[in-house]
């Protein structure tokens, strides 16, 4: 009997975790794009912004190492549906900053604590929760890659629905300023966050593990699982006893993955968070009139997600195991930021020049991201994957804490001094490195390919 023709109901699933990453970022992203008009009704200063990005950062980096714990424990599927719940409830509580900042208030004065200005206290409490829940968009994301794709298409697949965040970059200019200006900054918050609510009905729907899946046939579920065969053709069952954090640490593999993340996520969260404050500090544009500079730069990035997804493929081909062929794209991938040095020296001429140079920067780094979340599964069982990168996302939150931190302290100073634009070059200047320096750190930790075999 002639077997039928293999399905390719995987690409179904990274769609879906395509959108999720998607929504997961234009939630993220509205805040930046409304801080002009909120700092001035709010009359914030850049610590007080500082502050509120940090808060969403921090609660991120904590919440990431509990997130993969519980993406390992309760699945893919409800794990990732959790987590969109709770995100979207956090970016509509955005919109009552105000009420609950005043309840908070009057809870810290009477402890003697009052001292933060209601707004920024609402704010810092909305993002908390965003943070929270989103922080279990990536573990569930990357569990699910490795449960349906071989390791061999990992990256192009992670590529692919890391995309997802550029393009939830590029809608959210597109779309956020307009619907402010139409219905208030309340509303903006109210109708962005609820749109992942209908992502749910289609995840319900469409996913269940390979093996459950009634749209897989035969033929697609081998070829998903061809990496769990030995060497005599039969399929290894991974057994699922948890391992723990402490046993994880112990391996330098975990520690590469962890020291790429710190170096590197606060870079674009930088660029995410900060680029309209740039744009209007700099050239002195806000609201509608950074649309198609941001729409351009983030346009850039879908360029990085998906070519670097598919980099290492080439090195594959030339017989490189898949973590050494991820290494050697990424030492590539690792020299593009450093074109961000020259965006402040040239940006006299036109501010199309920094946006062309951080959006070189930016797709570099999506290419990386591609990247290093698939070291994990090149290396780690299945059952420790949502763990391990809730542990390197908590290193990269906290990496985003302390550059946000750094930017708004170096912002307020210089601004003091009239040259705000001092401290763009300065944060500039440690975004255009950080990648290369994570890649030496990475190789000497992790000089060959080395899966983890002992768990």
């Amino acid at each position: 009997m002639k077997e039928a023709k293999m399905s390719n109901y995987r690409w179904t699933i990274c769609a879906l975790l395509f959108f999720a990453t998607t929504v997961n970022y234009l939630d993220r992203q509205v805040l930046s794009l409304l801080h002009p008009m909120l700092e001035k009704e709010f009359n914030w200063t850049n610590s007080d912004y500082a502050n509120i990005t940090s808060a969403f950062q921090f609660i991120y980096a904590i919440s990431m190492l509990f997130a993969g714990r519980i993406v390992d424990k309760l699945g893919t599927k409800w794990g990732y549906a959790i987590s969109l719940i709770v995100w979207s409830a956090g970016a509509i509580m955005h919109a009552l900053a105000i009420p609950i900042g005043e309840g908070l208030s009057s809870m810290l004065s009477w402890a003697g604590l009052g001292l933060i200005p209601v707004s920024v206290l609402g704010f810092i409490a909305s993002r908390a929760v965003l943070g929270f829940g989103e922080s279990g968009n990536f573990p569930a994301a990357i569990k699910a890659t490795a449960e349906y794709f071989p390791k061999k298409e990992r990256s192009f697949a992670t590529g692919i629905f890391n995309s997802g965040a550029n393009i939830g970059a590029v809608l959210a200019p597109l779309t956020v300023p307009w619907i402010a200006s139409k219905w208030g900054w309340e509303s903006t918050f109210i109708i962005v966050g609820a749109v992942g609510l209908i992502w749910l009905g289609f995840w319900f729907f469409f996913y269940e593990k390979p093996e459950n899946q009634k749209g897989i046939t035969a033929s697609e579920l081998a070829y998903i699982n061809s990496d769990c065969l030995n060497d005599d053709g039969i399929m290894e069952i991974e057994d699922t006893e948890k391992v723990s954090w402490l046993r994880l640490l112990g391996y330098k593999q975990t520690w590469a993955f962890v020291f790429g993340k710190f170096m590197t996520d606060g870079v674009w969260w930088f660029f995410l968070f900060w680029l309209p404050s740039y744009l209007k500090v700099q050239y002195e544009m806000e609201g509608t009139a950074i649309m198609i500079p941001l729409t351009v730069l983030y346009s850039m990035t879908m360029i990085g997600s998906v070519g670097g997804g598919w980099f290492p493929v080439y090195y594959m081909k030339k017989g490189l195991a898949p973590y050494d062929a991820r290494m050697k794209a990424m030492f590539i991938i690792a020299l593009f930021p450093l074109i961000v040095l020259a965006a402040q020296p040239l940006g006299h001429i036109t501010f199309w020049i920094p946006v062309i140079l951080i959006g070189i920067g930016a797709s570099a780094h999506q290419a990386w991201s591609a990247n290093i979340f698939t070291t994990v599964s090149d290396m780690f069982p299945k059952k420790t994957i949502g763990t391990v990168i809730g542990i390197g996302g908590m290193a990269g939150g906290l990496g985003g804490v302390a550059i946000s931190k750094l930017g708004g302290g170096l912002f307020d100073y210089y601004k003091s001094l009239g040259h705000t634009q001092t401290g763009y070059t300065i944060m500039f200047a440690i975004c255009a490195v950080a990648y290369l320096l994570a890649w030496i750190v990475m190789k000497i930790l992790v000089p060959k390919y080395r899966p983890i075999t002992d768990l």
